[in-house]
């Protein structure tokens, strides 16, 4: 066994390797990024290698930026984030067939067995065993894609027809989460949806449960900016903007408010409908307490919320609105067989523009950190809405 230039472990056949040097970002502790020389190995048998042309920041990296950490997850080393990626292949392993130097692909970060039971049954983002790009979850960390070149296994990476532009192609990582989402919602023709977030994943949602069938699509947000986009690019039908509330400590007071909130978007989402009794399905996508609140209360009884966004890690939640109303509550962790469709929607050009969803881009990897203190805002110094921030190869 021989380490590759990631950090990860692959069985090294009885040839000789040859090694190169490349640039990579890494982050070594919060706010501690440095523009780093690694060495990167011809690729395995089974992996092509890539020279990474668009990563978009996501908000997971944003975190490990800040923090080094995200959620229950802590950095332990030294680790190049960015999951959201596509890139020209530049050399192919000898046992790959099917792809050529020179062609466009789009990464499919998450590595699973393939020989577990989630895998066996098609659930390979349920793995035990899954390597995730930029994540600190598997030891040694599977490093990220803000790296000149790195080398993937064939099997995840897709092609992307000529149209398609770099920047489209890295943002089909979180359309992956969009689609996955509203497969487990179920939408119905003519359901009504309210989306809690109206960031990246949040438009996504939206415009993905508009194709699904929904024929109202609500999406709030405290940013104004963020819902008048959403609106005006097509991605939503309404948008209500949440205006925060003072900080409320006792529970009670808590689902109060949540409860009003519901309330006043339930009123605006289903305006005109006969039964008034809440939204089909419900999306949360911002991972906050009163978001999760607030959703169950806008759900109409039968109808499901489904948690999106991973923030807060216990909440306290009115369960018994759940039980009552009969609301199916439905976790989503990131995705599985979504990439063909993906690219086929994409491709179709039946969504609203993703490549105008990228408001700012920034060239090369010294300007990562740039990258990195933008995305954890909502307006640049010149109170242009951010969005999506894309770093370019």
């Amino acid at each position: 066994m021989a380490p590759s230039a990631l950090g990860d472990i692959y069985p090294i056949p009885a040839r000789h390797y040859s090694k190169a040097t490349i640039q990579a970002s890494v982050l070594h502790g919060a706010r501690d990024l440095r523009l780093e020389t690694r060495t990167i190995s011809d690729p395995a048998p089974h992996e092509l290698q890539i020279a990474i042309k668009a990563t978009g920041v996501c908000g997971s990296d944003v975190s490990y930026y800040n923090k080094f950490r995200n959620g229950d997850l802590q950095a332990v080393a030294p680790l190049s984030l960015g999951h959201e990626s596509a890139g020209v292949v530049v050399a192919v392993g000898e046992a790959v067939t099917g792809f050529q130097i020179g062609e466009r692909v789009a990464l499919e970060v998450g590595v699973p067995c393939d020989n577990c039971r989630s895998c066996q049954r098609g659930r390979y983002n349920l793995c035990p065993g899954m390597r995730f790009r930029s994540s600190a979850k598997s030891v040694p960390h599977f490093q990220g894609t803000l790296q000149e070149r790195i080398n993937h296994p064939a099997k995840w990476c897709h092609k992307i027809p000529s149209h398609v532009s770099m920047d489209s192609a890295a943002l089909l990582e979180p359309l992956s989460v969009a689609i996955h989402a509203t497969r487990r919602a179920s939408i119905e023709q003519g359901d009504t949806a309210i989306v809690y977030g109206a960031g990246t994943v949040g438009l996504l949602v939206a415009a993905m449960a508009k194709m699904s069938g929904a024929t109202t699509v609500m999406i709030a947000d405290i940013d104004s900016g963020r819902v008048d986009y959403a609106i005006r690019q097509g991605f939503a039908t309404k948008g209500y903007v949440v205006v925060p509330r003072k900080h409320i400590n006792e529970t009670a007071g808590k689902l109060s408010a949540a409860k009003e909130l519901a309330s006043e978007m339930v009123e605006i989402a289903c305006a005109n409908e006969p039964d008034f009794e809440g939204a089909d399905v419900t999306f949360d996508c911002t991972g906050k307490e009163v978001c999760m609140q607030a959703g169950l209360y806008a759900t109409r009884p039968g109808g499901k919320l489904i948690m999106v966004g991973m923030g807060t890690p216990i909440q306290m939640l009115p369960i018994s609105v759940s039980h009552l109303k009969e609301v199916d509550i439905i976790g989503i962790f990131r995705y599985a067989n979504t990439y063909p469709v993906g690219i086929k929607i994409l491709s179709s050009g039946v969504l609203p523009s993703l490549d105008n969803m990228v408001t700012h881009r920034f060239k090369g990897l010294a300007a990562a950190k740039e990258a990195f203190e933008l995305a954890s805002k909502t307006a640049d110094k010149d109170g242009k809405l951010v969005l999506k921030v894309i770093v370019e190869g």
